[in-house]
């Protein structure tokens, strides 16, 4: 690869998710968005479908919360494009306190929660991942696209965990380090795969703001 044949990543986290969705630990589980949003920021989305490279191959995880995002950016005026589902982009895996209201988690961590996450980096919940394990995880996703789609623009639409645990490869940062990242609904990330490694182009731009 050389540096006129880099991949550029767009990041999308997914839009808000459902009021009773946010009282609760989701992690993987398929949960709706919220459809009040959806409306209210319709000029955000307009933005956002402005501002994204065309041609370009699209991709989603397989929680429908991924999916329904892309549909929204579509309507907005980004022409309706295939969706690529891919298991890796997935959102980190809470395991067993998946279904958990928020304040019936910390009682069960084995280290002091993070400042910005519900656990530190380096805790697994029982049947789950840290972010340890989802910067792996990531890892080996965005370098597989990248291998796959060299010279093309990728747009990924996929969830706050993943993003951070992609920026943390990108720039080979520490889980706890990862977790100070502020990645908001439907905020925009981009990571550029050259010869040289990862280049990180912008992280969290919100559209028309």
């Amino acid at each position: 690869m050389t540096d006129t044949q880099e991949t550029r990543l767009w990041l999308i986290r997914h839009a808000l998710v459902e009021e009773n969705a946010r009282l609760i630990v989701y992690g993987t589980m398929d949960v709706e968005l919220c459809p009040h949003t959806l409306e209210a920021q319709a000029g955000m989305y307009a933005a956002l479908a402005r501002r994204l490279p065309r041609p370009a191959h699209w991709m989603a995880s397989p929680l429908i919360r991924t999916q329904r995002t892309a549909a929204a950016i579509f309507r907005a005026g980004y022409a309706e494009q295939t969706l690529e589902i891919v298991p890796g982009l997935i959102e980190l895996d809470f395991g067993g306190w998946q279904g958990m209201r928020h304040h019936e988690v910390p009682p069960l961590l084995r280290d002091d929660p993070h400042a910005f996450w519900p656990l530190s980096g380096t805790e697994r919940p029982p049947g789950g991942e840290s972010m340890a394990d989802g910067i792996v995880r990531m890892g080996e996703t965005i370098e597989r696209i990248a291998r796959d789609h060299v010279g093309e623009d990728v747009v990924v639409v996929t969830h706050g965990g993943v993003i951070r645990a992609a920026i943390a490869h990108a720039v080979g940062l520490a889980p706890d380090m990862a977790l100070h990242f502020s990645v908001e609904n439907i905020s925009l990330t981009r990571l550029d795969r050259m010869a040289r490694g990862w280049r990180v182009a912008c992280v969290n731009e919100l559209p028309g703001v």
